[in-house]
């Protein structure tokens, strides 16, 4: 059974499509991410891979220190939820709740090492699949 492919002229799954949206959505530069990392400066260093002067940050999640450029903003409830959206599929989505969780204000981002991110990312995207896979049983 092919697949419908409503956008771009018929090159584009609706998968594609949210996929498309949302990876312009996190390009855009918030502010409040930014200083989300810079409010976790602990001190002044040297960075360990090329021994010059720093600002170190502290991770929110593995309480490591590290240059600025090694830190990520997290939200500390995920921009989609782990249970999905009321299952909705994603282009109905109420798109303005998503943005609300993807720019929230600063106490909603967490400063963490580049490792704890990924890490905690990687997590979320599994309990997601697993329940986008337990919904689809029942």
């Amino acid at each position: 059974m092919p697949v419908e492919k409503p956008y771009n002229g018929g090159e584009w799954t609706t998968a594609r499509m949210r996929s498309f949206i949302m990876s312009a959505l996190r390009r855009a530069m918030w502010p409040v991410k930014y200083r989300a990392i810079r409010d976790s400066f602990v001190e002044d260093g040297i960075n360990p891979k090329t021994g010059r002067k720093c600002r170190l940050h502290r991770c929110s999640e593995c309480g490591g220190v590290f240059p600025q450029n090694q830190m990520q903003a997290d939200h500390i409830e995920p921009v989609v939820p782990l249970d999905g959206f009321d299952n909705k599929v994603w282009l109905e989505y109420d798109w303005n709740e998503l943005l609300q969780r993807l720019y929230c204000e600063a106490d909603g981002l967490q400063a963490v090492c580049k490792t704890c991110h990924k890490e905690k990312s990687l997590e979320e995207r599994r309990v997601r699949n697993e329940h986008r896979k337990n919904a689809k049983i029942i």
